[in-house]
């Protein structure tokens, strides 16, 4: 599994993310109001809406929040026109990163990019450096723990799954994007936990990486999803489960 992977499931696990609920409202409330543009109102016939939405919830956004988000998204209250763009770059050790952000200024956003990349031993690419490296998948994440392998094998391949890893710790179950919730479902209704479930960008290489260099890729990642203009960052390195563990604290 990439570090970013295991990042997001530790932040997932250790509630991480709700210290930072403003920041995180905010993120969460742009997806809700470009989706809602993109796609239309209906959560029933858009599915990136319904998963914004189902994402909002989780960080128990208020009903009135996401409703307003929907609003601004169809254009039936004003609101900021937020624009979908992709950036790439090279972090310490040569790690491919790929952002996904949403933003009203490109001006802005790559500035501040440009000046987080140079701070954490890293550099801004160019269009098409790094996206040829990753690949959109659907992840779930179980402790190995909490589920015999075979029976988990059984669950996910019937519903659709395309692969599961294991990685000594966890399980990792892989799927196309277009399988995800039925796997997804299929491991609620199981009533077996998890502790990371999104759709993704997986890489196909990962750079392993130890000491300075992988303190920095982690404070470079961090200090990408902070942004409010970030709405995702991948990244393609890989370092041990207890040094990840250990500065995630």
């Amino acid at each position: 599994m990439s570090g970013h992977s295991k990042w997001s499931s530790i932040k997932h696990k250790k509630k991480i993310v709700d210290a930072k609920r403003g920041k995180l409202f905010t993120k969460l409330i742009r997806e809700i109001i470009v989706a809602a543009r993109l796609g239309g109102g209906d959560p029933d016939k858009n599915p990136r809406l319904r998963a914004a939405i189902a994402a909002a919830k989780a960080a128990n956004m208020p009903k009135e929040n996401i409703e307003r988000g929907i609003k601004r998204g169809t254009g039936e209250i004003e609101g900021v026109n937020y624009e979908e763009v992709n950036y790439e770059g090279y972090g310490p050790g040569g790690v491919a990163v790929l952002i996904e952000c949403l933003t009203d200024n490109k001006n802005r956003t790559v500035a501040e990019l440009k000046h987080i990349f140079e701070r954490h031993g890293g550099s801004l690419g160019e269009p098409g450096c790094v996206s040829w490296i990753f690949e959109k998948k659907g992840i779930i994440a179980i402790e190995v723990d909490k589920v015999d392998e075979d029976r988990l094998l059984e669950i996910v391949l019937e519903a659709g799954a395309e692969d599961v890893r294991n990685t000594g710790t966890q399980y990792e179950v892989i799927t196309e994007p277009s399988d995800f919730e039925n796997v997804k479902k299929a491991i609620e209704e199981a009533k077996i936990p998890y502790t990371l479930a999104e759709i993704t960008m997986i890489p196909k290489t990962t750079v392993k990486l130890e000491g300075k260099q992988a303190e920095q890729m982690l404070n470079l990642m961090q200090t990408l999803e902070d942004m409010d203009d970030v709405s995702h960052v991948y990244a393609n390195f890989d370092i041990s489960d207890e040094l990840m563990e250990a500065m995630a604290k």
